[in-house]
């Protein structure tokens, strides 16, 4: 049984990119909307920051395990059923981080919150991969890291603004009724794209069967690590930034969504000369290089944060690593999909799921070695590179 021909140069409609980009979004935007608000929450309890970096590896994980189940479900049930029902979770979830009596509830919730959030992201990338080729879904991905962009560059703001005027709860709840919107979106506007030979095959076998076959693949398993590992990086930041960048070097929480939001740009310049440059190279080739640069950069980012330079170098050597990841994560994930497109789903669900997992890892090293210095997270970032392109050189690359 052959995979449905995907229409050829597809051009997407402004609807399409920009839904299709907020379920891409869904889970970043739930991280980084409560980021100014970490210190907060802190105080709220009378606990350690470190304490507090538990809801991140707690979402985390439960990204890595919410992916492994919606992948299979929408092969077998339907693109839109499968995010429909994550919907209803994020949102039960979200009201429930609202209500947090104590860490522990918070911590719970926000795992809650992943396993619903994370329906999105999966079904989203499956979408792309149903109606786009290798080379097509490689710079739809790069297009939709300008809805992801918004992120970083909007949610610290505005989770700060809310955290000031009400109290950080008030972060939860506008979390839930943008979950609500998205649910809205779905239901009216996205159109099922799950074909009927993907359906057969899902229900012609067992998930761990899929599962097992798919990791049987030394390419997809390498396109797996390249993204998790880079990603990795991304996750390291996120987890270790507030306290390093507010309490440590003392910026102020809008001093902090400005630097994210220079981080969002230089990812969003990234991409879309990602894209411009699959006009002419394939996915593979502009992958292969990027990784060579990034693990430079990681390695130069270590070597400024061990001899102590100031912050400032610091944050241009995050920049660069971070935007390195404009270059990385459309080519691998294309990459990854296109090794069979009658399990994209199953593929999308096993992608996600390393990245969160490998970044649950990372984030927790990283907050873990936590020194009041930026070597610990430096140290982890370059060590991720280096794995990232060794797989890519060892296991994805085209031979």
């Amino acid at each position: 049984m052959h995979a449905p021909p995907a229409p050829p140069h597809r051009v997407p409609t402004r609807g399409e990119i920009l839904l299709l980009g907020t379920l891409t979004a869904f889970g970043a935007l739930t991280i980084d909307l409560y980021l100014p608000t970490l210190p907060s929450i802190a105080r709220t309890f009378a606990v350690a920051p470190a304490t507090v970096q538990l809801t991140f590896s707690a979402f985390f994980i439960g990204m890595a395990i919410g992916q492994l189940f919606y992948g299979p479900l929408s092969d077998r049930i339907g693109r839109r059923p499968a995010v429909l029902i994550g919907c209803v979770v994020y949102v039960a979830a979200s009201l429930a981080c609202t209500l947090a009596p104590s860490i522990e509830w918070l911590i719970a919730g926000r795992f809650a919150q992943a396993l619903g959030c994370c329906a999105g992201m999966v079904v989203a990338r499956a979408v792309v991969r149903d109606r786009y080729d290798h080379r097509d879904s490689a710079r739809i991905f790069s297009l939709l890291v300008l809805v992801l962009a918004v992120a970083p560059l909007v949610a610290p703001t505005v989770g700060g603004w809310l955290a000031m005027a009400f109290s950080w709860r008030a972060v939860f709840f506008a979390l839930a009724l943008f979950g609500m919107a998205v649910g809205t979106a779905v239901w009216f506007r996205l159109d099922e794209s799950r074909s009927a030979e993907t359906e057969a095959k899902a229900r012609g076998e067992s998930v761990v069967g899929a599962y097992l076959d798919l990791l049987r693949s030394r390419r997809l398993l390498g396109y797996t690590l390249v993204s998790a590992c880079n990603g990795a990086t991304l996750f390291s930041y996120i987890a270790t930034a507030p306290d390093l960048v507010i309490d440590i070097w003392g910026f102020s929480q809008s001093q902090f969504g400005l630097i994210f939001a220079i981080i969002a740009v230089g990812v969003i310049g990234s991409s879309q000369i990602n894209r411009r440059l699959l006009l002419h190279y394939s996915p593979d080739r502009i992958l292969g290089v990027a990784c060579l640069f990034a693990v430079g950069f990681g390695m130069a980012l270590l070597a400024a944060a061990l001899m102590d330079a100031s912050k400032w170098w610091i944050l241009a050597g995050l920049f660069a690593v971070l935007t390195s990841n404009g270059f990385i994560a459309a080519n691998a994930l294309a990459g990854a999909l296109n090794v069979d497109p009658l399990r994209a789903g199953t593929t999308s669900g096993l992608f996600g799921a390393a990245n969160f997992a490998l970044g649950a890892v990372a984030s927790a090293t990283a907050a873990a070695l936590h020194d009041g210095t930026p070597v610990p997270v430096a140290k982890v970032i370059a060590a991720a590179l280096v794995m990232a392109t060794i797989a890519y050189y060892g296991l994805a690359r085209p031979r």
